[in-house]
């Protein structure tokens, strides 16, 4: 009985789902009566895991912002795993826009999320593996607890929790 439980805390995006996202959100680009002519373009680059936004002024990159943001909502993609930049003036007095899709847990938000847990005082073990977090304990009910905790903390980024065993 002595057996550890554990389970991993990551942060993953399927970029296949982006991918979709990005295809459909450039359909509506070219079929929205206000947003067809405006000069607006998008573009993904899925092996750097960035989107980026061209448009003639910032209201119409807010807009197109607003379209990929419905977009990813409905492919079941968090929003904060995607981080835009701030706005970049670009040739023409066009405004330019980049996101960051995030993957992986740094290790400034994995430290912060290893003090917070411990500052709960559970019977629990974390450890930092590289871009993920384990947690492990000889008390599933205690992991339980963990994975409540985690739910309810807001740290930036989506956070999964995966391999529970």
């Amino acid at each position: 009985m002595a057996k550890e439980s554990s389970f991993d805390v990551v942060s993953t995006v399927d970029m296949q789902e982006v991918d979709n996202a990005f295809q459909q959100a450039k359909k509506e680009l070219s079929q929205r009566y206000d947003l067809k002519d405006s000069g607006a373009e998008i573009g993904l680059d899925k092996n750097g895991g960035t989107i980026t936004v061209s448009a003639p002024a910032d209201f119409v990159a807010s807009q197109v912002i607003d379209v990929i943001g419905s977009k990813l909502i409905k492919r079941g993609i968090d929003l904060t795993a995607v981080q835009w930049g701030d706005a970049q003036a670009a040739t023409g007095g066009s405004v330019r826009r980049v996101a960051t899709v995030v993957n992986g847990i740094d290790k400034e938000t994995a430290g912060k999320i290893n003090k917070d847990i411990k500052a709960q005082k559970l019977k629990c073990k974390v450890t930092i593996e590289g871009d993920k977090l384990r947690v492990s304990s000889p008390s599933r009910d205690t992991l339980q607890e963990v994975i409540a905790f985690l739910k309810g903390q807001d740290y930036g980024q989506p956070l999964q929790y995966v391999n529970y065993r």
